[in-house]
């Protein structure tokens, strides 16, 4: 079994090798910062906000903690150093604390009126958080049928405030990924996701232009893990104008799984990724960007 999965991710590669795009509108590597673990609660990231032009972050440890810092950049806009401002450990349903209780932390989003919205496995709900503590928005008839370490990985916010979530798998990987909208005090299922190969959704967020950005990991036991973003337009229906716009070959990076699609001061469309280390010392934390126009 794994020696088939390790030959389709090897296809995989391979494929992307011939197909990437080339020139000027190729995706760059902005840089690959390795982050510290100057806290015990820094790693297992799952999810990352970029904010203040770059110049901050907010992160998701899936332990229970909401970590904010401050990020450094050198003359060609790649971060060369990490300040921690604060490390606050989230609640569960029940109102305890940390790792125990709100563990499996795993999406974040931030509106644009600065509301904090978190997304949780296991007990799946989404909640906003404000003054250190969760509301839990309406459960979703849907979320009784997510798998315990599976479920809602992905959370994005619109600029009208509709939020976006998607479990990292569905139906043991034999249908598209349900999306969870919620509007108007109400969740839908009206969209999906279509599967494409054996990706699993990890993360998402919306660009200044209103574009649905999808973060999709693979994992090869012999290879290590592949990446890739899809960017959509938000249909009526369905998702539409589906397009491929960064895929990496296995074994580039680590356990990458929070996504921050931002624009930086010189007009250039980021993508922020965080790597989840499990809290092993065999893995790194990283912060990927790269430019993506």
């Amino acid at each position: 079994m794994y020696q088939r999965i390790a030959w389709r991710t090897l296809i995989v590669a391979l494929a992307v090798v011939a197909s990437a795009p080339a020139g000027a509108d190729a995706p760059r590597l902005l840089g690959a910062y390795a982050i510290q673990p100057d806290h015990p609660m820094l790693g297992g990231l799952s999810a990352v906000e970029i904010i203040g032009g770059g110049q901050g972050f907010a992160a998701l440890s899936d332990r229970g903690a909401l970590i904010r810092g401050r990020l450094s950049r050198n003359d060609a806009g790649a971060v060369s150093g990490l300040a921690l401002s604060s490390v606050e450990m989230l609640t569960a349903r029940t109102g305890e604390r940390g790792a125990r209780g709100a563990r499996d932390s795993e999406g974040l989003a931030i509106a644009r009126d600065g509301r904090l919205f978190i997304s949780y496995e296991g007990d799946h709900r989404v909640a906003l958080h404000r003054d250190g503590r969760d509301t839990i928005l309406p459960r979703a008839e849907g979320f009784a049928a997510l798998a315990p370490n599976a479920s809602l990985e992905g959370l994005a916010v619109a600029d009208d405030g509709t939020l976006y979530a998607f479990p990292e798998d569905w139906q043991a990987g034999e249908d598209d990924f349900p999306v969870f909208r919620y509007r108007n005090g109400r969740w839908d299922t009206d969209l999906t996701v279509p599967r494409r190969g054996n990706y699993l959704l990890v993360g998402a967020d919306f660009d200044d232009r209103g574009r649905l950005y999808l973060l999709e990991r693979s994992f090869s036991f012999l290879f290590g893990f592949s990446d890739r973003i899809r960017r959509f337009s938000i249909g009526t229906e369905d998702l539409t104008d589906e397009e491929t716009v960064l895929e990496t070959g296995a074994g580039r990076f680590s356990n990458l799984e929070g996504l921050s699609i931002w624009r930086d001061g010189r007009g250039r469309l980021i993508a922020s990724m965080v790597s989840d280390d499990n809290f092993s010392p065999f893995l790194p934390t990283q912060l990927v960007e790269f430019v993506l126009e």
